[in-house]
């Protein structure tokens, strides 16, 4: 009897463990979301720029909520900035986020290290609160390039909020431009960004810097989906997140893009890439540093005018599965060359169909010129069905190890289906 009773007390320890229970305003009040409508005459925040839909996400709570843009046109000459705990939702593709067109001019004096000013040659096509990108010849790229905000303009000389990371020299091509994304989430946590489009009007706009920014950017933050965003044209990148944690973008489409579709990097982990269609970009997905332990799912990846998928330093333990990589200019899935400590190692592609790539210079389905170790292939299909531009399935170069291959099936190319230097 001591035993059955012992282990009916168990069986309810265990039912009562298993079972969820939702603390109901307990020891925090519930309140209710606050939901801010931007964009028309009858919103709660009228205006068609980037201004008023900053206004809507300034006014929101300190603990957060949510901005609904009405369908309609807004001008964007700085990014909308996302807090934490903030959702920025359009009405469908009809709520279009157009960047203003690009101005640019020297600057005529050195811009120093730390200085929060900028002598410039003409400044008429600046205004305050619009976005600015410094560089010259020397430092014109990712983590050597100035981004902010314009504070004020008295003259010549333009204020901004950001204190110079280099020191910019006006005999080396100094400029400034007024580039910048649409939409930012710089140090915050827990955003969602979802159901609108962002122009990026790349035809009137200088190169924005694709470590610092895009049509969407992430900067050292987490818990943030970019969801059903189509990206189109903008000069730079579409969407780019950099040292962060569990980003997803999924359901995107990233078209007509100067440089990469979407880019990952700097530290990156748990990333969820799904159901995207990059497409007519440089590149449809480049994984820049440290992209590890993320799962690249569903993805159309085509027509981009170089790469596919471009992996490098040490992006490892992805997933790539049930991608569809095809008619890319190079490439379809292109390792490059890292030192064996700084390889992508482990990672695995499954039920990809990878085919007709290299349709501008020629290339191959996989490409490896890396020492990544415990790369397998599995489950692909790797084809060429047209004029022969995918020269061979697979090359290997002479600097890589043996990569694994599982139950892939290889056709149609002209140089046989796996090259091996």
């Amino acid at each position: 009897m001591r035993l059955l009773l012992s282990f009916l007390l168990l069986t309810n320890v265990c039912v009562a463990q298993e079972g969820k229970f939702t603390v109901d305003a307990l020891v925090s009040p519930k309140t209710k979301e606050r939901i801010i409508s931007v964009g028309g005459p009858t919103a709660d925040m009228p205006g068609n720029t980037n201004e008023a839909i900053q206004r809507a996400v300034d006014a929101l709570p300190a603990e957060g909520g949510t901005v609904k843009m009405d369908p309609g046109q807004y001008n964007i000459m700085a990014p909308v900035r996302l807090p934490s705990n903030v959702k920025l939702i359009g009405s469908g593709p009809e709520t279009i986020l157009v960047r203003i067109d690009g101005f640019h001019t020297k600057f005529i004096i050195d811009a120093d290290f730390g200085e929060l000013k900028l002598t410039v040659d003409d400044a008429s096509g600046f205004a305050v609160g619009m976005s600015i990108q410094v560089t010259d010849d020397v430092n014109a790229d990712c983590w050597d390039v100035t981004t902010g905000i314009i504070t004020d303009i008295v003259g010549n000389v333009i204020y901004i909020d950001t204190h110079l990371i280099r020191d910019y020299d006006s005999e080396q091509n100094g400029k400034v431009t007024n580039a910048g994304s649409c939409v930012s989430v710089f140090g915050a946590q827990n955003v969602f960004v979802s159901n609108f489009t962002i122009d990026g009007n790349k035809a009137n706009n200088d190169r924005l810097d694709g470590c610092n920014g895009g049509g969407v950017v992430i900067m050292k933050s987490r818990n943030v989906t970019v969801e059903n965003v189509h990206v189109k044209d903008f000069n730079g990148e579409g969407i780019t997140w950099q040292i962060t944690e569990n980003v997803t973008v999924r359901n995107c489409e990233i078209n007509g893009c100067t440089n990469m579709g979407m880019h990952p990097g700097t530290g990156s982990p748990n990333s969820i890439i799904e159901g995207n269609n990059s497409h007519d970009n440089k590149v449809g997905l480049y994984l820049c540093w440290r992209v590890q332990h993320s799962v690249v799912s569903g993805n159309e990846l085509h027509h981009n005018q170089e790469i596919g998928i471009s992996t490098g330093h040490k992006d490892s333990d992805v997933l790539f599965e049930k991608n569809h990589i095809y008619e890319n200019g190079g490439d379809g899935v292109y390792f490059r060359y890292e030192d064996q400590k700084n390889s992508p190692h482990r990672n695995t592609f499954s039920n990809n169909t990878v085919e007709n790539n290299g349709t501008v210079k020629g290339g191959y389905g996989f490409s490896f010129y890396g020492n990544a170790t415990d790369v397998v292939l599995k489950d692909n299909i790797i084809r060429d069905t047209k004029n022969g531009s995918q020269k061979a399935a697979i090359f290997i170069s002479k600097s890589s190890p043996v990569v694994k291959t599982e139950n892939n099936r290889m056709s149609g190319h002209t140089l046989g289906n796996v090259i091996q230097e």
